[in-house]
């Protein structure tokens, strides 16, 4: 592709849906880069209660299909690659995907995380196979039988719930003796009959031969060791930022995340960056969306002070 793009935006959840979105307002031309479906994970989740504006609620198919709606109104121009690699070289940034080249004047990067494994054994055995991220994508193959969710925050407390809808049993398995999901979370977990909460213990070794079958876990404060007979566990013990392709163009934190100013501006000049990937203290949709706001304005700015 030779053309040159004012702004590349890689990422379409839904902070790179948003930043595409300003942009476009702002005149600029713009080249969305997403490598899977446009919305980002929220289409993995089953609900979503504190986006503004749907007091009711909304799936989170749903309401990323409505981000991506509203930025393709504005005729963004879009691409499904993988990028490889991205480079700054001579006042312009070179996105090297799996399928292409894209050459633009600024860049926003809103890969947002991945979840974090446990590393212990089976995980990666029965990935697929009874091993699951994602209780919306799997919760249907375990519909009557037992599972495990392994965590403790907002994440693993609405899987679980979603999961209990379909599930006989869900055991919640917390290495600490109080849950760290809000409150409005833990409220509706304490009205599910069949959730069961495994406090100050940690799992071990997914236990099976063709199918899971069982979890083995440990009492960190008594050392006990006891084995769940279950057929899935279901992971949310946290989430890496996805930084590899940039981490020689801008600064890290000690986490990995992405060092910007409040304008969403990286160590490198045009580069900004958007969504969880970058270090902030809170990270919702609700987050992720203004900053691809304020990137997509700080990108404008910057552009026009490319042309002085």
């Amino acid at each position: 592709m030779d053309k040159i793009f004012d702004l590349i935006v890689v990422g379409g959840g839904p902070a790179g849906l948003t930043a595409c979105l300003y942009a476009r307002r702002f005149g600029l031309e713009v080249l969305l880069i997403e490598k899977l479906t446009l919305g980002g994970t929220i289409n993995l989740t089953d609900r979503v209660d504190n986006y503004p504006g749907f007091p009711e609620g909304i799936s989170g198919k749903e309401l990323g299909n409505l981000l991506a709606d509203h930025c393709l109104a504005y005729d963004t121009e879009t691409v499904y690659d993988e990028v490889k690699r991205v480079t700054a070289e001579n006042g312009f940034f070179i996105i090297t995907g799996e399928y292409n080249n894209y050459q633009s004047k600024s860049l926003i990067y809103c890969t947002g995380t991945k979840p974090k494994t446990l590393g212990i054994a089976g995980e990666d055995r029965f990935f697929g196979k009874g091993v699951s991220f994602c209780a919306a994508c799997d919760a249907y193959m375990f519909k009557d039988k037992e599972v495990a969710v392994i965590g403790g925050g907002d994440s693993a407390v609405v899987e679980a719930i979603y999961l209990a809808s379909l599930c006989s049993k869900v055991y919640i398995i917390h290495r600490r003796n109080q849950l760290r999901a809000v409150k409005s979370l833990q409220d509706k977990l304490v009205k599910m009959e069949n959730i069961s909460i495994v406090w100050n213990s940690i799992p071990l070794r997914i236990v099976g031969e063709k199918e899971v079958t069982g979890l083995e876990i440990k009492n960190v404060k008594t050392e006990e060791i006891a084995s769940i007979p279950i057929k899935g566990v279901f992971i949310y013990v946290g989430e890496t930022p996805q930084t590899e392709l940039v981490k020689n163009l801008v600064n890290l934190d000690e986490n990995g995340y992405i060092l910007t100013d409040e304008s969403m501006q990286t160590s490198t000049p045009g580069l900004f960056v958007a969504g969880d990937v970058r270090k902030k203290p809170f990270r919702q949709i609700v987050t992720a969306v203004s900053d691809g706001a304020i990137a997509a304005f700080s990108a404008y700015l910057y552009l026009e002070e490319l042309k002085r």
